[in-house]
């Protein structure tokens, strides 16, 4: 694909006006005299002008261009992630509800044995464990379907700011704890929009989420909502903590990548988030430093396709 940079747009610019000069002023200067050739010169300067807006335009549509198919490859290659994803999570279900079923079995076998077996207390620590593994894999797989589900979203009108807010509320409890303030920056004359509410606390919900565990002990996370452009409103979650590394910025939406020690994190969360917004009709966006913090930004129509009528 084609892509015309600044220094491009210069170029043709400074090629194309002494060409014009030369073409037009050359024979005004044969036939008609000097004076009638500088004539050409606030015409070529006009041309000038004219050439780099139309330069510039074309080269801004090429990078939409290249941003839009960048967005398209990203969610082609989620949504078969995610088709394959559903097979295996309903595979891995079944042996595991199995597996459940024999955990609580044993537990059974177990009341009547009197507390002085040998080995008794070993065996019940066993069981326990690994109700605990079979628990986290089944909420694996929920994940999974819920990356999976092709559900319509069920839209209605919304108010942005008390969604983010209740959320808020939700993580204050634990944030302060830790000593880290939520700040809020809410635009006040923000629009209502028309999604899928329970969809939208899911996404800001596993955004403040992050935003806590990135930040640990004594930082803080702010809330901005505002209206980049007619017909949209924007929420951006930042956080000071320790920041995405640049390599890594390009996979974080890819499912089962994640930056979190082993146990920790199931690396489907932002994949969840990601698939949540393009089917609301929005895009989620990443912007990372390390050591000084990361932002994410949600842009979302006021009105959903669905809904939208003129």
């Amino acid at each position: 694909m084609l892509k015309i940079s600044s220094y491009s747009i210069r170029r043709i610019c400074l090629c194309a006006v002494p060409a014009m000069v030369l073409l037009l002023g050359a024979p005004l200067w044969v036939f008609a005299g000097p004076e009638a050739a500088l004539l050409v010169l606030p015409v070529a300067g006009a041309c000038f002008v004219a050439i780099r807006s139309l330069m510039k335009q074309v080269a801004t549509a090429r990078a939409q261009e290249c941003f839009l198919d960048e967005q398209l490859i990203q969610s082609q290659k989620l949504a078969a992630i995610g088709e394959l994803s559903a097979g295996i999570a309903h595979e891995i279900n079944n042996p595991l509800a199995i597996i459940a079923q024999e955990i609580e079995w044993a537990r059974l076998q177990f009341d009547g044995v009197t507390s002085d077996s040998p080995g008794l207390e070993e065996a019940r620590d066993s069981l326990n464990e690994i109700a605990v593994q079979v628990e986290r894999c089944r909420e694996i797989t929920h994940k999974l379907l819920d990356f999976a589900r092709k559900r319509d979203p069920l839209i209605q009108g919304a108010d942005l700011n008390k969604l983010i807010e209740d959320m808020a509320k939700l993580v204050e409890k634990e944030s302060s704890q830790k000593g880290i303030p939520i700040i809020r920056d809410y635009r006040t004359d923000l629009p209502p929009i028309f999604t899928d509410p329970p969809l939208l606390r899911q996404v800001i919900l596993n955004l403040l989420n992050n935003a806590v565990y990135a930040i640990q002990q004594n930082g803080a996370i702010t809330i901005r909502t505002r209206i980049p452009e007619s017909g949209q409103v924007e929420m951006v979650i930042s956080d000071t903590g320790v920041g995405i590394r640049k390599e890594d910025l390009d996979k974080i939406f890819n499912p089962f990548f994640t930056t979190k020690p082993p146990g920790k994190g199931t690396g489907l969360g932002l994949s969840i988030c990601h698939s949540i917004i393009v089917r609301l009709g929005g895009r989620i966006a990443v912007d990372s430093e390390p050591g000084k913090g990361t932002s994410f930004a949600v842009r979302l129509p006021i009105f959903h396709n669905a809904q939208k009528k003129d």
